[in-house]
């Protein structure tokens, strides 16, 4: 069966200094600080992450993915480089580079790899001139974060971007980022444990119910980490939906259930009741394998979950890659 993960992150190895670039700081940079390792480091020298080289090589990432069987990766960069806070012509450099990077590896491994851009979010033209050019350069689809600088994505600065992903048939994943209420709660990684599966489901809701999904049911839209908390909520949604209108449906008037046979899904769940649980939400179409690969939150053996379900043969091989062809629009016989 063909297996594609949907859900990885990827690194320049260099990152470019973009303090002294653009006379401001708060910028991710890498310390190499032994072989084979780095030090991500954020906002002008804070600690934020150790990685290694599969982050960034992508030799390394075709070893390991031999490893597990994975045919074909996803690419799209660690959310913390969305850089939507920066002035938007830097995002709109940042963006560039980033999506030069990643479309070359996809040009020399063209088998291993699909790319996703970046945008810069925080200024509707600049987004779509570089969606335009993303497309041009190869690239499947965009990655963007659930909220811009902590606006909704219902905000109507946002949908002219959405109308242009369906337009181009860009395929569109949606990654939680800056987790509203993260301040709140430093300790126990709760950002991560908590706030990440709500911050998905507000996403989620905010393009349901500002009826961006009703105005574009041709858009390819993933959301990460199974849907966040979506899912299991899915029931008070419809019920506030139902009981205050005056609320919910000022903006669309349409059961949000209407809405999750249009929506794709990544896989990491990491729990086979709420695999489960997922697809009889939404279905084998839908739900695509995904495992936020190189990172020790995702799935550390990509598709072990899927592969070790008593699902049909015709079943997992949706999960493993056909539903992940049908978002991408890519045909299987380019792998």
């Amino acid at each position: 069966m063909l297996k594609i993960d949907v859900h990885t992150h990827i690194l320049p190895k260099d990152i470019p200094n973009w303090k002294d670039k653009f006379g401001y700081g708060g910028f991710i940079t890498l310390d190499h600080h032994r072989p084979c390792c780095a030090r991500m480091l954020k906002d002008d020298g804070k600690f934020f992450r150790e990685i290694e080289d599969n982050c960034w090589s992508p030799v390394k990432r075709i070893e390991e993915m031999d490893g597990f069987g994975v045919d074909v990766q996803v690419l799209s960069t660690v959310p913390v480089m969305f850089s939507y806070w920066t002035e938007p012509k830097d995002g709109a450099d940042i963006a560039r580079f980033l999506n030069d990077g990643i479309a070359e590896i996809v040009a020399e491994f063209p088998q291993r790899f699909v790319g996703l851009g970046t945008l810069p979010m925080q200024d509707t033209d600049l987004a779509l001139k570089e969606l335009e050019r993303c497309k041009q350069i190869g690239l499947a689809g965009v990655q963007i974060g659930t909220n811009v600088n902590q606006l909704n994505l219902s905000e109507p600065q946002f949908f002219e971007i959405f109308a242009a992903c369906e337009k181009l048939g860009m395929a569109v994943f949606v990654h939680p980022w800056e987790m509203m209420g993260q301040a709140k709660m430093p300790k126990y990684w709760l950002p991560w444990l908590v706030g990440m599966p709500a911050e998905t489901s507000r996403a989620i809701c905010s393009l349901i119910f500002s009826g961006v999904l009703e105005r574009l049911p041709n858009l390819r839209i993933c959301f990460a980490h199974g849907g966040g908390s979506f899912p299991a909520t899915i029931g008070r949604i419809a019920h506030g939906f139902d009981v205050r209108p005056d609320l919910c449906a000022v903006d669309n008037d349409q059961d949000p259930r209407k809405y999750v046979g249009q929506i794709y899904f990544d896989s990491l769940v990491h729990d086979a009741e709420a695999l489960n649980n997922l697809l009889a939400f939404s279905d084998p179409e839908h739900v695509m394998l995904g495992t936020d690969y190189p990172f020790p939150l995702g799935e550390l053996e990509p598709g072990k979950l899927i592969e070790s379900m008593p699902y049909n043969d015709a079943t997992k091989a949706k999960l493993l890659g056909g539903a992940a062809l049908n978002w991408l629009d890519i045909a299987a016989d380019r792998f």
